[in-house]
């Protein structure tokens, strides 16, 4: 008896199979490409996640720059302060090693300090990495305006402060730091205070109840930090 697979039926067992083959391979190749492309939009999506936070980051700083001093905050109508406190300074060059120094005014404007001062490239302070307030009295010797402000500061007035500190520290010598209520306790309704030495036996402070960069802007014109030799001026006034 002859065989029953002609050749014409292997020709189609042929065919069939070939189809079928490029039929898988095409659907090989269609779940490779949705897979690269699934792994593009993902590998995208990874970095535009990654680079929206920095980008914003760039655009507020340079908003920060291209802003004067007088915007951020309340206008200095609304900052609710008080008058200027003229102080008679006193400390200059004691250095304390170690040890609480009992300061005459709050926050401190003047007195012994620590040998070492604060860094100028840290213009803002979080209670948790505060230097100690003797070192930082080091720096109004040094000339430096200081912001304080208390745990009531938090929301738009805190992101004010450090905003504040970025743009007014890239040409002053200007540090915000949190108060220790340990240290003595600012008056009521009072939130923010300034203070500054300007020479061996002048120093001023100001109270406020909110940040105002408007009445920064005006502390720092009334005493601005004056070199030796140019009328009063921060007894080391060279320092960094």
């Amino acid at each position: 008896m002859g065989s029953s697979h002609t050749p014409s039926s292997k020709k189609d067992r042929r065919a069939k199979l070939q189809a079928t083959r490029a039929r898988q391979q095409s659907a090989e190749r269609r779940r490779t490409l949705l897979f690269v492309g699934i792994a593009a939009v993902l590998a995208l999506g990874i970095i535009a996640v990654a680079a929206i936070p920095a980008l914003q980051n760039f655009l507020h700083e340079r908003s920060i720059r291209s802003k004067p001093v007088n915007v951020f905050g309340v206008p200095a109508a609304q900052a609710d302060c008080d008058p200027v406190i003229d102080d008679k300074a006193s400390g200059a060059a004691n250095h304390v090693p170690s040890g609480r120094v009992e300061y005459a005014t709050v926050p401190a404007s003047s007195g012994p300090h620590r040998p070492l001062w604060a860094p100028r490239h840290i213009p803002f302070y979080n209670p948790q990495d505060v230097p100690e307030l003797e070192t930082l009295v080091h720096n109004l010797e040094h000339g430096y305006l200081l912001a304080w402000y208390d745990d009531t500061i938090t929301g738009d007035q805190l992101r004010d402060l450090q905003d504040l500190a970025k743009k007014i520290a890239e040409t002053d010598k200007f540090i915000v730091a949190p108060w220790d209520n340990s240290r003595g306790e600012f008056p009521a309704g009072m939130h923010v205070a300034l203070s500054r030495w300007i020479s061996g036996t002048e120093a001023h402070r100001q109270f406020c109840g909110k940040v105002s960069g408007e009445v920064i802007a005006e502390f720092m014109t009334r005493y601005p930090l004056s070199l030796e030799g140019q009328g009063s001026g921060a007894p080391e006034p060279f320092g960094a």
